[in-house]
């Protein structure tokens, strides 16, 4: 992989080799949007991912004089990011969405209590989002590969599996530079790859499928998020279920239960979200390079209306295949989003 990136030679390793932590920020700063998209990948939570590029950049510090220049420093900051993150994901599991949990149930479930001893797969703020250098054999596009149905993919693998795989086919380092990174064989890599990409393509929708949102224009692409969230708050089921494909699904982390198929989304729509909850409020973004809204909700349209969850969609042409509803206000402020509308 060739980098025109800061070298053992550059007078800012030198300078940072000798305490200058300000050498050491320059050094790292260039990297750091792209070692957290990385760390999220790995470990399917943003939380995770700063806690993880957090012990990254100092255990970086703490050993610089490692750093012996035989690869280019972006290489050797992946090698510390990966590492951590291998050792965050072996402490604490793979995060789970519904699906991971249970079957899909039939008709709306109006009793729930959210599943607090899970750890849940979260959604990412496309304003963290850092893309790096990646060979011309990479498999995916990087937007593609932080997209919720290949991180949630990901989550599947074992560590040493979806380091391999996050490092070859979305990264474009070499098996060579790779086993150095793991501190393994090359032959080991290309044997985790084959393992890796055989689970992705069984867990993760057809790449086909999840380009299908490059494929139309942005302005279409907002305004599909916009026709929901508005359907959602003059509570037009008809208009919601239209723009809905046979197949789609709906789950809401923390809670368990999720809906598969037109009918039970329809009947989970039409009791819950449309008619238990007063007043909505929503907000159009982006999130895991796809379209997004935020949700508010208040007791009548007149009341200040508070955060309640991101919901991400995934399209397939131009209809909503899945909405991942994430219900949790901590999250908005995450998204720059506020705390309440009026």
């Amino acid at each position: 992989m060739s980098e025109d990136l800061p070298r053992a030679e550059d007078p800012d390793v030198t300078e940072a080799r000798n305490g200058n932590g300000a050498a050491f920020d320059r050094l790292v700063e260039p990297l750091r949007r792209e070692l957290h998209t990385h760390c999220y990948r790995m470990l399917g939570s943003a939380h995770d991912a700063d806690d993880a590029l957090q012990d990254a950049l100092l255990r970086a510090w703490q050993g610089l004089e490692r750093f012996e220049g035989r690869s280019s420093m972006r290489t050797w900051l992946y090698t510390v990011a990966t590492r951590t993150c291998l050792d965050t994901a072996a402490a604490r599991g793979r995060r789970a969405l519904p699906m991971d949990l249970g079957p899909s149930s039939d008709r709306a479930v109006l009793e729930h209590t959210p599943m607090t001893e899970v750890a849940w797969l979260g959604p990412y703020p496309d304003g963290s989002l850092g893309w790096g250098p990646a060979g011309p054999d990479t498999r995916y596009e990087q937007r593609e590969a932080v997209e919720l149905a290949f991180v949630a993919a990901l989550q599947h693998l074992p560590g040493n599996q979806r380091a391999a795989l996050l490092l070859f086919d979305v990264l474009g380092f070499s098996a060579a530079e790779i086993a150095s990174i793991m501190d393994t064989s090359a032959a080991a890599v290309n044997s985790a790859l084959q393992r890796a990409r055989a689970i992705v393509a069984e867990k993760a929708p057809s790449r086909g499928r999840q380009r299908t949102p490059r494929k139309l224009e942005d302005a279409r692409i907002r305004e599909i998020a916009a026709d929901f969230a508005s359907a959602l708050e003059r509570g037009d089921a008809d208009a919601l279920v239209a723009l809905l494909t046979e197949d789609v699904t709906w789950s809401m982390p923390p809670l368990a239960h999720w809906y598969r198929g037109i009918e039970a989304v329809s009947d989970f729509a039409a009791e819950v979200p449309l008619g238990r909850c007063p007043s909505w409020r929503n907000e159009i973004i982006t999130a895991n390079g796809q379209p997004a809204f935020a949700c508010y909700v208040g007791e009548s349209a007149d009341a200040v209306h508070h955060a309640w969850s991101i919901n991400v969609l995934s399209l397939r042409d131009d209809r909503i295949r899945e909405i991942t509803s994430f219900i949790d206000p901590a999250l908005f402020a995450r998204f720059g989003l506020a705390m309440t509308k009026p």
